[in-house]
């Protein structure tokens, strides 16, 4: 009670919106794609000043505050940083679909790059699963322009 008056609680409707929407990617993440895409290949961006390669590419350098226009090729191959296995299930934004469950999230550092990534590994038994090890992608076979699909996922490819 609110000075003698009785309040009410407000009401509320339970709904989930269903928001479509398209991302413009603009022109260093659509090169990024398209070269994933058509060429299997995985590119970045080199910074003209202090040499630093990132991937995915970016407009200006994070350090240098410089332009960088120079598109270059990184390895396939990369070094595991860090991992979570997920045990839960969600619903995968890209597909509406739920996600396969368990799955690994990876943070990758690829070789010839100075940044990391973020994909799945294929191992989802993280007593297997170690920071060090050495990872390539594994490219799906229909490629659409999409980065969580035409790299379909990264395999160990070294223990050590």
């Amino acid at each position: 009670m609110e000075h003698g008056k009785e309040v009410s609680k407000p009401l509320s409707i339970k709904y989930i919106a269903d928001m479509p929407y398209k991302y413009h990617a603009g022109y260093y993440y659509s090169r990024f794609l398209r070269e994933l895409r058509d060429n299997k290949r995985i590119v970045g961006v080199k910074c003209p000043k202090c040499g630093k390669v990132y991937v995915p590419p970016r407009i200006v350098c994070r350090d240098c505050f410089v332009k960088m226009e120079e598109f270059v090729a990184v390895s396939d191959k990369g070094t595991l940083l860090a991992f979570t296995v997920t045990n839960f299930s969600y619903i995968d934004t890209t597909t509406g679909e739920p996600k396969r469950i368990p799955f690994t999230a990876a943070f990758i550092k690829l070789d010839g790059a100075d940044s990391n990534i973020v994909h799945c590994l294929d191992e989802t038994d993280e007593k297997k699963i170690k920071a060090g090890m050495r990872l390539q992608a594994v490219f799906s076979d229909k490629r659409t322009g999409d980065y969580f699909h035409d790299i379909d996922h990264f395999k160990i490819i070294d223990g050590t």
